[in-house]
């Protein structure tokens, strides 16, 4: 952890009195921040506090308004364009900076490629890329085009493009949101051996449990404004949580709601196999919550887009009340009450560049069609009414989405799927990349939506989730239901043992 005395060295980077305004709106208002040599600094706040738009001000994405940011003490113009890593500062981002076309050896080299007597050196990027893969535990084929990596390996090909530069300060916007905690482990074991070396991070992330495992300060920023910096050993994921939404978080989950064994099964699930999932089967009850754990690659996903309409199944039955779901046919699945929301908002949920009616009313356009046109005050009032029901806050409702912070995306993302007034909501990690007063919010609405007698399936990777919502939770293991608990038995422990194998039974 950072001393006392370590106060008295010049810092790598500092940020003195950063604000920033897009057009008439201000998101920073005079934020400070100093990253000394050889620590981790982790940078939190409520999604919309600011967070990202300032390290993109910091590694040269953006330009302040107002404010100048020092490096060794000396006043510095960061270069656009992604230059500023020629200084040491590199960015590793929450949105992949990946060619899709390109290879991995290709991505990691790009803009400064290995040459020998003016052609390309292959062999040796090539053994480059594989010599940093291997660092950080990845298994990933340094051949292998961008396009065909799971999400998981992309952001293990960023990091590694990343600690690749010998850069002096990393910046990391949420770098372990898709990963497993084992690749966690490696990842945080390759910061401890730079930072050793004297390298310097700035840790974005909504995960307290990692900024308190990794970070040696803190710095909590609130609506765009600088609320404490601190050394991380004076505080805890509780204290940080508070600084963070400025009020008590003492009712992170709502109670939940248990429903009666004999209450009508709206969803029932028999042999179901895909190209990887295997002769899943198991019911969901009207007004149940019932959670899906499972290491990241035990087929969660893919079973939740089967059921949906969203993917081939090549064998098995999806009935809803009793009547059988046509295979691949997501408007049928949707017409009869069942809604699916992806874990990809900025790939598959949302249109970045669309406004925020265009994308709440895009999978229900038909109620807001008037004598064949489409009634734009019948989409405003739509608006109005997410906005309240789902507090979503834009200080302009202009706003394109990709401006839009995580949690409001997240939040708005909900809201388009209601649209549709579903019955049963498959929720597929409802919380990703999102801060911790939003999460609140969203489980809240999730038992809201229980009470009212909608029945919810949740998928996450987070343990405590899944307990704190779930009356039930199955848990997969590489392509199988391999265990359904509920009551006592549902605990990090038991759900654990059954996705490492160390448990088998048969789930229905």
């Amino acid at each position: 952890m950072v001393k006392p005395e370590d106060g008295a060295r010049v810092p790598v980077l500092k940020a003195e009195r950063i604000s920033k305004t897009f057009g008439e709106v201000q998101v920073l208002f005079s934020v400070e921040l100093d990253v000394l040599p050889g620590e981790v600094h982790a940078l939190v706040g409520e999604n919309g506090a600011g967070k990202s738009t300032f390290i993109k001000i910091l590694s040269g994405f953006e330009v302040p308004t107002s404010g100048r940011i020092l490096l060794d003490g000396e006043p510095v113009s960061l270069p656009a364009n992604s230059a500023a890593e020629a200084l040491g500062i590199v960015m590793i981002h929450q949105e992949f900076n990946l060619a899709e076309h390109l290879t991995v050896t290709e991505s990691l080299f790009l803009g400064r490629e290995i040459c020998r007597f003016g052609v390309l050196d292959r062999r040796a990027m090539r053994a480059e890329t594989r010599r940093v893969l291997d660092m950080l535990g990845s298994r990933v084929d340094e051949n292998a085009l961008i396009s065909s990596l799971a999400v998981a390996d992309k952001q293990m090909v960023e990091i590694a493009k990343a600690i690749s530069r010998e850069a002096r300060v990393i910046f990391m916007d949420e770098p372990t949101a898709v990963l497993s905690r084992e690749e966690t482990d490696v990842l945080f074991d390759q910061v401890r051996k730079l930072k050793a070396k004297g390298t310097s991070f700035v840790f974005v992330s909504h995960k307290l449990d990692e900024v308190m495992e990794i970070s040696d300060r803190v710095t909590v920023l609130r609506d765009g404004q600088w609320i404490k910096t601190a050394p991380t050993s004076l505080l805890d994921g509780e204290a940080i949580a508070q600084l963070m939404v400025g009020r008590e978080l003492s009712s992170l989950y709502p109670s939940k709601h248990e429903p009666n064994v004999d209450e009508e099964i709206v969803l029932s699930v028999r042999g179901l196999s895909t190209g990887y999932v295997r002769d899943v089967s198991f019911d969901l009850r009207k007004g149940e919550v019932l959670g899906f754990s499972g290491l990241i690659g035990s087929g969660r996903t893919e079973l939740m887009e089967a059921i949906a309409g969203l993917r081939s199944r090549t064998t098995g039955d999806v009935e809803i009340r009793g009547r059988a779901l046509p295979v691949h046919d997501f408007r049928e699945a949707t017409a009869r009450g069942l809604a699916y929301m992806t874990k990809d908002r900025k790939g598959r949920g949302l249109l970045l560049d669309e406004g925020m009616t265009s994308n709440l009313t895009l999978q229900s356009i038909g109620q807001h069609v008037r004598h064949g046109y489409l009634d734009p005050s019948s989409e405003a009032k739509a608006m109005a009414r997410a906005k309240r029901r789902f507090d979503i806050r834009v200080r302009d409702d202009r706003v394109r989405v990709g401006r839009m912070s995580g949690g409001n995306q997240q939040k708005l993302l909900l809201a388009k799927i209601m649209e549709t007034e579903p019955q049963i909501i498959i929720i597929d990690e409802p919380t990703r990349g999102i801060d911790v007063g939003t999460k609140q919010q969203i489980y809240h609405f999730i038992a809201a939506l229980a009470r009212e007698g909608r029945s919810i399936i949740v998928v996450s990777s987070e343990l405590p989730e899944v307990i704190g919502l779930c009356t039930r939770v199955a848990v997969m293991r590489e392509g199988h239901l391999v265990g359904m608990l509920e009551g006592e038995e549902i605990s990090e422990q038991m759900i654990m043992r059954y996705a490492a194998g160390l448990r088998r039974q048969t789930a229905v």
